[in-house]
């Protein structure tokens, strides 16, 4: 491995370099008005997959945004791994709360990244994480080390939830078989202590609509006698959670996973100081479901939280209005065994049952995805704890996470393919927040890592 750790060296400014290019391009696949930036952001992506010495690289349409793929086969006895990442990035709003330009990258020293971080929207999620494994590829290639098949999927749509994803897999059966997915869009503990995910959280993403009278009213003549939306809406939200933190949706919890004493024990012991956690978010107390840990709530626990709402006057100064509409947008974070679609209907019908007369009540659902556990004792989770360890000098903690990537099932259920789940981001690095960021450190470490994955699955694959 010298000739290809000499490489990484050698080329160290590039990689961050070409890194930089592509976080100044505002890949925004929520907003329409980033369409043109988004396919430039594949066609870049495509670029460096050529450069980096993959083959058959195309830019495939579907009905959103396009998707990236090519690849390398050495060996048709060899093993293949499918690497799964995605080049779009979430809005950068709210803009005035970023230090420097989101989409114009710097890098600076901050107190866990001594080294230095790269700040730009997309920088951890998922342009840095992605490309680390197009340049380990690279490194691979040009100094003959590649020892096993590889494929390359990456897509423009997972910040809307994946929506062409599963059309693609299904009809590309074939070009996309494989043995494995590799992907990077998790995080370690810490730089000392590595982890490995084994678990990932579902979602069930909705939005709320409540109606009251047929236009905006003058708060003088009409309050007090006519239903304000805004305040119904805050009383109906109040109510989805009860004195204990839990959810009151009825059916919410049936056939949730109950995880064994042991497994909670073993979270538990990864590091964590709730202090340093709360000082880093600038909180004084923290809050959530009772009986659980803020390890177990985030990892184990289904959970109900608010991402917007809104209506009525919210511009300068002041306008005495009775709103006629209020919004809100909703998503729930769910666990084994949780189905997002049954979740999606009990919302529903709960949410509307709260309404009182006086308003009308809209629901609907956006996107979704089912949580995963991933086996801790296959071949693929063992070269990814080896490669890991020989690269951080210590064994990965096995660790769930609690965000989504509802792909994972899918690609589980459509390409009958298991995942293995090898982030290198810290949870620090504010992704989908203002001023995200991601380590010099966590870059390069991943780009060396990532080799060394593909060195042991492909010799614990021959043995097997």
């Amino acid at each position: 491995m010298k000739e290809l750790k000499s490489y990484l060296e050698t080329n160290k400014q590039r990689f961050l370099d070409e890194l930089l290019d592509l976080l100044r391009i505002p890949s925004v696949s929520a907003d329409p008005k980033y369409k043109n930036d988004v396919r430039r952001m594949a066609k870049a992506t495509a670029d460096h997959l050529r450069q980096a010495g993959a083959e058959h690289v195309e830019i495939h349409e579907t009905a959103g945004h396009p998707i990236v793929y090519g690849d390398k086969m050495i060996d048709p006895k060899a093993p293949t791994v499918l690497v799964y990442g995605h080049y779009d990035v979430q809005p950068a709003d709210p803009v005035n709360l970023w230090d420097s330009p989101p989409f114009e990258p710097v890098v600076k020293k901050t107190k866990l990244h001594p080294q230095g971080a790269i700040f730009a929207r997309g920088a951890c999620d998922d342009k840095g994480q992605f490309f680390m494994h197009v340049k380990a590829f690279e490194a691979m290639i040009k100094t003959a080390q590649l020892p096993c098949n590889v494929k390359f999927m990456i897509e423009g749509e997972e910040e809307v939830g994946s929506k062409n994803l599963e059309k693609f897999c299904r009809e590309n059966k074939k070009k996309l078989t494989c043995d494995v997915v590799l992907i990077s869009d998790t995080s370690v503990i810490a730089n000392d202590t590595p982890s490995l995910t084994v678990g990932l959280r579902g979602l069930c993403y909705m939005e709320v609509e409540v109606t009251g009278p047929n236009k905006d009213l003058h708060s003088g003549v009409y309050g007090g006698a006519v239903a304000n939306p805004v305040n119904v809406l805050c009383s109906m939200i109040a109510s989805l959670h009860d004195a204990k933190r839990r959810v009151t949706v009825a059916g919410f919890y049936d056939g949730v996973e109950k995880v064994s004493g042991k497994e909670r024990k073993m979270m538990n012991g990864a590091p964590y100081d709730e202090k340093t956690y709360m000082k880093d978010l600038g909180v004084s107390d923290l809050m959530g479901e009772k009986g659980y840990t803020t390890i177990e709530r985030t990892g184990i626990r289904p959970t109900l939280d608010v991402n917007g709402i809104w209506g009525g006057y919210i511009g300068e100064g002041a306008k005495t209005v009775l709103p006629s509409k209020a919004f809100a947008k909703i998503s729930m974070r769910l666990v084994p065994d949780q189905d997002p679609k049954k979740i999606e209907k009990l919302f529903q019908k709960h949410f509307e049952n709260l309404a009182p007369k006086s308003v009308k009540v809209k629901v609907s659902a956006h996107h979704g995805g089912y949580p995963v556990v991933v086996p801790t004792n296959s071949v693929e989770y063992k070269a990814a704890e080896k490669a890991m360890e020989t690269s951080y000098g210590k064994k990965p903690l096995p660790q769930r996470g609690g965000g989504s990537i509802p792909i994972v099932a899918m690609f589980d259920q459509v390409l009958n393919a298991k995942s293995v789940l090898m982030g290198f981001g810290l949870d620090s690095d504010d992704i989908h927040s203002p001023n995200e960021h991601y380590g010099l450190f966590n870059y390069y470490k991943g780009i060396a890592t990532i080799p060394l994955f593909y060195r042991f699955y492909s010799e614990m694959k021959k043995k097997k």
